[in-house]
């Protein structure tokens, strides 16, 4: 059996950003992200993510969307310039990772949901210390922010095109040569009302991977999912 090559990457720029998160989101897909924070470097391959659009982004509007109201203190940066990360902050505790897409003024967002480790595994162990085994490390949105080692607020905005250096912490997104082919998508995970039925199928993911995260329906969604007088 002949060894399968390693995949080819390249520099992610603005320009490869600069679409719809509906449309940008499925070439992330395996793609790389990797940070440095306090000395230690973790790489993550992207397994699973989520698009996000603003107001006034795209032809329809998104209400599962932060930035469905227009901007706020805490959505800014997902009208920033594309390529930088939107760093937020999930019931309180889990601290979770965007990478901004669409043009500076327009608001658009892709949530990293899930992902392999591939370096820096015991980086991610030591942040993870709850993770059973190594596809758990960045198997889901909170637990990807933890092992990446990006906290909000302070790394929220950090720019990972030209990975400058921001409150101690350095990213860098790497897209690969040759985005992939065999990707499946569906509703969102966890988004309440119709933002989370296949009215927005913006969540995609490789299929079969094992640290792709399951599934579940968001309040009030499987409700809404309903065809008119199902009960």
């Amino acid at each position: 059996m002949t060894a399968r090559s390693p995949a080819r990457l390249r520099a992610a720029s603005r320009a490869d950003l600069m679409g719809l998160p509906s449309d940008v989101a499925p070439t992330l897909l395996g793609a790389h992200l990797t940070t440095m924070v306090a000395g230690e470097t973790v790489t993550v391959r992207l397994t699973e993510v989520e698009a996000y659009h603003g107001r006034g982004t795209g032809p329809i509007a998104d209400p599962g969307s932060h930035a469905r109201m227009g901007p706020t203190a805490r959505n800014a940066t997902m009208w920033g310039e594309p390529g930088h990360l939107y760093v937020y902050l999930s019931h309180g505790i889990h601290s979770c990772v965007n990478v901004v897409c669409g043009p500076e003024g327009v608001a658009g967002g892709i949530l990293l949901r899930a992902g392999q480790v591939i370096e820096g595994t015991d980086a991610a162990a030591r942040r993870r210390p709850a993770a059973r085994t190594a596809r758990d490390l960045a198997r889901g949105p909170g637990r990807l922010g933890d092992a990446v080692g990006l906290r909000h607020p302070i790394h929220d905005g950090i720019d990972a095109i030209t990975a400058a250096p921001w409150h101690g912490a350095v990213a860098r997104l790497e897209l690969l040569a040759d985005p992939l082919a065999d990707i499946a998508s569906g509703p969102r995970v966890g988004v309440a009302g119709v933002a989370g039925t296949a009215a927005f199928p913006w969540r995609y993911w490789v299929p079969g991977d094992p640290t792709v995260s399951p599934f579940r329906w968001g309040r009030g969604a499987q409700a809404a999912a309903k065809p008119s007088g199902e009960r």
